[in-house]
C-alpha cells in the first residue's frame, strides 16, 4: 500500500466512520477500487480505527471527562455512574462476539463486495425507517435505559458485519426505541471507545508476538492514522448535528444506490 493509497483509505475511513454509511464497507469497496489486497489490510483497518476512536475522544473529550470524574470521585450512586453502567451493559453483546466469533467475523472481510452491498441496502432501510417513525411519533422520546442499552449493544455486535454500519445501526436501533435524538448520537459513538480500543490493543499484541503479520510501512500507517484522526473529528461533530436536526434519510439514499452498485458490480 503506497502512501497515497493510504492517504485515500484514510480520509474514507474518518469520514464513514461517524456517518451511517459503514466505514468497513467503504474501506472494503475503497481497497476493490484501488486494489490494495492482502493481510496489510485488516492491520491498516485496526490503525484508522483506533485513530478514529481517539477522534471521538477529542470531541466528546467534555463529556468523557465529567463521566470520569462522576464514576471515580465520590463512592454515591450518581448519573454519571448509571450512564457508564449502561454503557458496560451496552458492550456485552459485541464482547461475545469478539471472544467467541472473532475468526468467523474476520472470514467476512476481503470476500468481495455482494456482502457489503446487502448490507448497506440493510443499513438504508434502518435509517428510512428509524427517521419515519420519529416524524410519526412527534414525541420527545426518553434517555437511554438498560432495556435500550443492551437492545442497541446487539445491533452494535450485528455491525461488525462489512456495510452494515455501526453508527447508523446504533443510531437507527435507538431512535426505533424511542430514545431521544440528542442523546442516542453520543450513547452511540461513546459506547464503541472501549470495545475498539481493546481490540485494537490485543490484535496489537498479536502483532508483537508474530500471530499477525502485515507488509503494511510506517509511512502509510502514519498518513492514514492522521487522514482518519482529522477527518474523523469533523465527521463525528457533524454528524451529531445530523441527528439532531432529523436528516437520516440522505444517508438512507446514499446507502441504498451505493449498495445497489455494489451488488449490479458483482453479477456483471
Amino acid at each position: 500500500m503506497s502512501w497515497l493509497e493510504a492517504l485515500i483509505l484514510g480520509i474514507v475511513q474518518g469520514l464513514t466512520e461517524f456517518l451511517p454509511v459503514s466505514s468497513s464497507g467503504h474501506l472494503e469497496i475503497g481497497h476493490a477500487l484501488l486494489g490494495t489486497s492482502g493481510e496489510e489490510n485488516l492491520t491498516f483497518a485496526i490503525i484508522v480505527h483506533t485513530a478514529t476512536v481517539l477522534s471521538t475522544l477529542a470531541i466528546l473529550w467534555r463529556e468523557v471527562t465529567q463521566l470520569f470524574k462522576g464514576t471515580f470521585t465520590t463512592p454515591k450512586w450518581n448519573v454519571e455512574k448509571d450512564y457508564v453502567a449502561k454503557i458496560l451493559v451496552s458492550m456485552i453483546p459485541v464482547f461475545i462476539v469478539g471472544m467467541f466469533f472473532k475468526d468467523q467475523v474476520e472470514a467476512f472481510f476481503g470476500n468481495g463486495l455482494l456482502l457489503v452491498g446487502i448490507c448497506l441496502i440493510i443499513t438504508a432501510a434502518l435509517l428510512a425507517l428509524s427517521e419515519w417513525l420519529q416524524k410519526k411519533r412527534q414525541g420527545a422520546g426518553h434517555e437511554v435505559t438498560y432495556k435500550d442499552a443492551i437492545i442497541i449493544g446487539v445491533a452494535q455486535a450485528c455491525a461488525v458485519l462489512p456495510g452494515l454500519s455501526r453508527s447508523g445501526t446504533t443510531i437507527a436501533t435507538g431512535l426505533l426505541c424511542g430514545v431521544k435524538k440528542e442523546s442516542v448520537a453520543q450513547f452511540s459513538f461513546l459506547m464503541v471507545l472501549i470495545p475498539i480500543l481493546g481490540e485494537a490493543f490485543l490484535d496489537l499484541l498479536d502483532l508483537l508476538k508474530g500471530e499477525l503479520t502485515s507488509d503494511l510501512g510506517l509511512v502509510p500507517a502514519l498518513v492514514g492514522f492522521v487522514a482518519a484522526f482529522i477527518t474523523g473529528c469533523f465527521a463525528c461533530r457533524f454528524m451529531i448535528e445530523i441527528v439532531r436536526r432529523q436528516r437520516l434519510i440522505w444517508f438512507a439514499i446514499y446507502c441504498a444506490i451505493v449498495g445497489s452498485a455494489a451488488i449490479i458490480s458483482t453479477l456483471i
